[in-house]
């Protein structure tokens, strides 16, 4: 039998060389060659199919465009299924359908046969594409089929009526089954809130991936307070109070790895509405190149960051990417020569020698009081989670003016406005303009899907928006099972730099207008978000469509 290495070098798609390299790299990974080939970038999942295909003679599938029979994956298990990395979906004549990426693999098919006790037809399909069918299909049915068992189990009056003496009932295997799963897919599918929302005659399911929001199933509408109460169950909130809103935390483990959420509940007209934010991993990705900094907003970042004291801010709304950006550039501060203490709530993401406080406010200890008492703990760096008040800005200033450097983040939604954000909160425009050196405001943009990317001839808003020269092309995804059909996968940052030169801090100072702040600190060097956005579209990173998404505005 011919090994995969030699049927590629055979079918032309890969030179001797580049399979030396794939092969010295898949033995430091342990990863199968065809994966460490794909993601080498040498070549793509489905050229290497199109190249074992031709020498086994197994027809190729896109599993995008297959709808798959529930009675074929019932007969095997989600974990068989990703293990051996198949997936049964459908029956032709009396022979099971399977899609499998390895036909080398000579026992699994013989496996397949004892498992299902059918006759297997082969059919060959992406390694991404069957893992992303068996997600899609075995984690919204089983949470599907808890949801009916839920329904079956209870009646409307035991479920609308639950309270603490019934609170065991949601302990029971449907409605854990329910929550599990709802959780399950949605960290699966790499999104990072989950929103159980109750409507007039059913709970919707959905779920943010890449800035979107996507419904991932629906439930029947008796089975709303068993699904809160056994989440504010899991989050330690109060399961007999309906009337307020409530904050949570659920640790849970999934195939070994600790996953952190954090839980909102809301009451609303139909019910109590429930967030539940998947909180990020440090996964060794914190550098500057990871985010996509360009070289010249990463020279405007560094004229921050070098100064011994001061503050810098990071601003932008709810799931712009902040916390990423504050994490990273304290990770390049990290030494240590350096005491770095920092204040959170909650503590996303756990760095090895950085000092880490948990805000508690039911405890008293508030973003204020912590820094009060970080103070005195003899820091070099500070990090502040976020600047909600006077408060905490003052004290925050005052550290800044007084020998440390500090880094936060604050809501607002552009980098001048974040300073005068900060007078606003009854801070003296000479304090800011003595603390503050920079202020970095950000977005995150969807990518255009590698896979699917083609060009295409731009229409004449786009030619006029983005000033395009006469020919120039643009880029889109036309979607594929690498993106779901989306024609994006992964975000990438967009950044808005605002350093306080004298210019800017002279404005200040004179309590002078944001556009005049805006119109100096753009002839001074700052790219704002528009622009930095039409930047992405130019170099086929990212399409107007998420300019306009992200960074629209009515001046154009």
């Amino acid at each position: 039998m011919k090994r995969l290495g030699d049927i590629l070098i055979e079918s032309g798609f890969l030179t001797a060389a580049e399979l030396a390299e794939a092969l010295s790299v898949q033995k430091e990974s342990g990863k199968r060659l065809g994966e460490v080939i794909a993601e080498m970038g040498l070549m793509t999942e489905f050229d290497i199919l199109r190249a074992v295909s031709s020498q086994y003679n197994y027809p190729i599938i896109d599993l995008a465009n297959i709808d798959v029979d529930p009675k074929a994956t019932a007969l095997l298990d989600e974990r068989f299924c990703t293990e051996n990395t198949a997936v049964p979906i459908g029956f032709d004549d009396e022979k099971l359908v399977v899609a499998i990426d390895d036909p080398m693999n000579l026992l699994l098919q013989d496996e397949l046969q004892f498992r299902t006790g059918y006759e297997i037809s082969l059919m060959l399909a992406t390694r991404t594409g069957i893992l992303d069918t068996i997600k899609d299909n075995y984690g919204r049915e089983s949470a599907a089929q808890a949801a009916q068992e839920l329904n079956d189990d209870f009646s409307d009056d035991q479920l609308e009526g639950l309270s603490e003496e019934v609170a065991d009932a949601v302990n029971s295997a449907p409605v854990v089954k329910l929550v599990n799963s709802m959780i399950e897919v949605a960290i699966r599918a790499g999104s990072s809130d989950i929103h159980i929302e109750p409507m007039e005659d059913r709970i919707r399911v959905r779920i943010r991936i890449d800035g979107v929001m996507q419904e991932i199933m629906s439930n029947p509408i008796n089975a709303k307070d068993a699904i809160t109460t056994r989440i504010k169950i899991l989050g330690g909130m109060n399961i007999a109070e309906k009337r307020i809103p409530q904050d949570g935390r659920i640790q849970i483990m999934l195939n070994g790895e600790e996953i952190d959420m954090r839980v909102s509940i809301l009451p609303t007209i139909y019910g109590e509405k429930t967030v539940i934010r998947i909180l990020a991993k440090n996964d060794g990705n914190l550098n500057r190149q990871y985010l996509g900094i360009s070289d010249h907003n990463n020279e405007l970042i560094n004229k921050i960051i070098q100064v011994p004291q001061g503050i810098c801010l990071i601003s932008g709304p709810t799931g712009s990417g902040k916390t990423t950006t504050l994490y990273t550039l304290l990770a390049e501060k990290n030494s240590p020569e350096t005491n770095i203490i920092t204040v959170e709530d909650p503590v996303e993401i756990k760095i090895p020698g950085l000092n880490q406080v948990q805000v508690n406010a039911k405890a008293g200890m508030t973003f204020a009081s912590a820094l009060r008492s970080i103070l005195r703990q003899d820091p070099d760096i500070i990090l502040v989670g976020e600047i909600r008040d006077g408060e905490t800005a003052e004290i925050a200033m005052r550290a800044a003016i007084t020998g440390h450097l500090v880094f936060s983040t604050i809501h607002t939604n552009d980098a001048v406005s974040s300073i005068n954000r900060l007078i606003d909160m009854g801070l003296e425009p000479y304090m800011v303009s003595s603390a503050l050196v920079g202020v970095v405001s950000q977005r995150l943009v969807r990518r255009i899907c590698t896979n699917c990317r083609v060009a295409y001839d731009p229409e004449e808003y786009e030619i006029e928006k983005l000033h395009l020269e006469p020919g120039q092309k643009l880029y889109r995804g036309e979607g594929c099972t690498e993106c779901n059909g989306s024609g994006y996968k992964g975000r990438i940052a967009i950044h808005e730099i605002v350093v306080m030169t004298k210019g800017i801090k002279m404005l200040l100072e004179k309590r002078a207008s944001e556009e005049e702040m805006r119109q100096l600190a753009v002839k001074e060097g700052t790219q704002m978000l528009a622009d930095s956005a039409a930047a992405l579209c130019l170099e086929g990173i990212s399409t107007i469509d998420e300019m306009n998404r992200v960074a629209y505005s009515i001046d154009g």
